[in-house]
């Protein structure tokens, strides 16, 4: 099944970012990435599933205790997809961080994401 832009956004923030078993997430990545795919954070460039994996992996791992959240709805421009996201505590306390995902895309796959961070507060104590 091919994805639009749109769902890809979804599958890339829930299925992904959020999926604490590493082999779901290996699955997942591999079904809607492409092998060459090239991720640009804030602060590094990971290049390749393998690449991707492992660093989402460690996201994960730094806060295992915070979730994910889209804010607003997923939304596509040809083969452009984005979706904002809110990151913080999974206990209700307001959201750590703020930003946007925005991704190339090509035959149903992620070629290209960009992680865009628009705001970091403190966490609550």
């Amino acid at each position: 099944m091919t994805r639009s832009p749109a769902d890809l956004m979804r599958v890339n923030l829930l299925e992904v970012f959020n999926e604490p078993d590493p082999d779901r997430r290996a699955a997942v990545i591999a079904e809607n990435y492409a092998e060459d795919v090239v991720w640009h954070e804030p602060d590094r460039i990971n290049h390749g599933r393998a690449d991707f994996a492992r660093r989402a992996a460690e996201l994960l791992a730094e806060k295992p205790d915070w979730v994910f959240r889209p804010a607003g709805t997923a939304s596509k421009l040809d083969d452009i997809g984005h979706l904002g996201f809110q990151y913080g505590p999974a206990d209700g306390q307001p959201p750590v961080v703020s930003g946007m995902d925005i991704a190339r895309t090509r035959d149903g796959v992620i070629i290209e994401l960009y992680t865009i961070v628009a705001e970091i507060r403190q966490a609550s104590s």
